[in-house]
């Protein structure tokens, strides 16, 4: 897939003011911090598409970006431990589940997970929620620049082995670095092989 242009739409907090859902959709999620935005940078190839930040938890809105004018990318509020207020952070959750609840469109959502970190907890629990939902989703894997191959694969086996405990199918795995474009083709791939079939439908 070509990405000919990739432009911001709208930033907001409610499911009912989203872009109309007559496009597919994919969202981007992770525990903060883990180089949400840098990848959608990286995919879209526009540096200052996403906003990044050295403080974690700075999306708090759902941002809907247009690709192509053909799908809808979704920058989705990081969950994990972001230094907000519990507050907050309840107000993120209320939000993320009922754009998973209503958003007719969503078509696949990819959770991102750093690399550089044996199974986490908050992910795995993340993982389960989105199963237990009925949401399509796969997992990035990101930051492999940060590490060898060796570390890399290590940590994903160490996933596989979790997922495995409760999973009979396991999800599809991609393996990304923003800094080094890696994944960009086969995640975009991806998006536009499921866009093709539902255009067949």
């Amino acid at each position: 897939m070509i990405i000919k242009e990739a432009k911001f739409l709208m930033s907001n907090t409610k499911v009912e003011l989203c872009p109309a859902p007559d496009k597919p959709e994919y969202a981007f999620i992770g525990r903060s911090n883990v180089g949400k935005s840098s990848l959608i940078n990286m995919l879209t190839e526009q540096k200052g598409l996403a906003k990044t930040s050295s403080s974690p938890g700075k999306t708090q809105l759902i941002n809907h970006f247009l690709i192509n004018d053909n799908w809808y990318l979704v920058d989705l509020p990081g969950y994990g431990y972001a230094k907000v207020s519990r507050s907050s952070r309840d107000e993120w959750k209320k939000m993320i589940n009922y754009y998973f609840q209503k958003r007719e469109n969503l078509t696949c959502v990819f959770v991102l997970i750093d690399a550089r970190h044996e199974p986490m907890k908050v992910d795995l629990d993340f993982i389960n929620y989105l199963g237990n939902m009925g949401v399509p989703f796969v997992i990035v894997f990101t930051k492999l620049d940060k590490q060898s191959s060796i570390k890399t694969d290590s940590t994903i086996g160490a996933y596989t082995r979790k997922l495995r405990e409760t999973w009979d199918e396991l999800p599809r795995m991609f393996k990304t670095s923003a800094e080094k474009k890696i994944g960009r083709e086969d995640i975009l791939e991806f998006i536009e092989g499921i866009n093709s079939q539902m255009q067949q439908q």
